[in-house]
């Protein structure tokens, strides 16, 4: 039997979404931290993404400028630093150094990673769509870099060993169970 539902205005009720920090290096050699969860994958080949930023946000101008950036996926153990990334101006403090988190320098492009990540996703902007309050930053994979500490016997990526975190509605979630294949 089907549930009743309620009719609400328009609004965005895709959840959850992936919790990530992207970071990047501003004009001035600058390095920043923010949280993004509208992000998601746009194409196999070429490989792309997309992360969706609102203009006022302090890194909107180094990622306009400077068309860099790396999207570092979350983990159970990066749940702190993930909110804290998201809820802090990097135009007051250095967010490596208060979350404690180790700056690499990505190798196709500009920008640290952070290296606590089990996955650092190297992108470059191709395109900013103007959408309304977000915009838009789509984007080619120039490199992946996947931790060996989560790789399985096969060889294989084993994400859910990372208890890799989604985002709904403020707050954070762990993934559950494996259903299936």
């Amino acid at each position: 039997m089907a549930e009743k539902k309620q009719i609400w205005k328009p609004g965005n009720m895709l959840y959850p979404l992936p919790a990530v920090m992207v970071s990047l290096r501003d004009g001035e050699g600058r390095d920043n931290i923010l949280t993004v969860a509208w992000t998601g994958t746009v194409c196999t080949n070429p490989a792309m993404l997309y992360i969706s930023v609102r203009p006022e946000r302090y890194s909107y101008r180094a990622l306009r400028e400077r068309g860099q950036f790396v999207v570092n996926l979350t983990t159970e153990e990066l749940a702190w630093a993930t909110d804290y990334c998201g809820v802090t101006s990097g135009r007051d403090v250095d967010k490596f150094a208060a979350c404690h988190l180790t700056r690499e320098e990505a190798v196709r492009i500009d920008a640290p990673m952070i290296g606590e990540s089990p996955v650092n996703i190297e992108c470059r902007v191709t395109e900013v769509l103007e959408l309304g309050s977000h915009h838009m930053f789509l984007a080619k994979v120039e490199a992946v870099h996947a931790s060996e500490k989560y790789m399985d016997e096969t060889g294989r990526f084993a994400l859910e060993r990372a208890k890799p975190i989604t985002y709904s509605h403020g707050t954070y979630y762990m993934l559950g169970r494996k259903l299936g294949t």
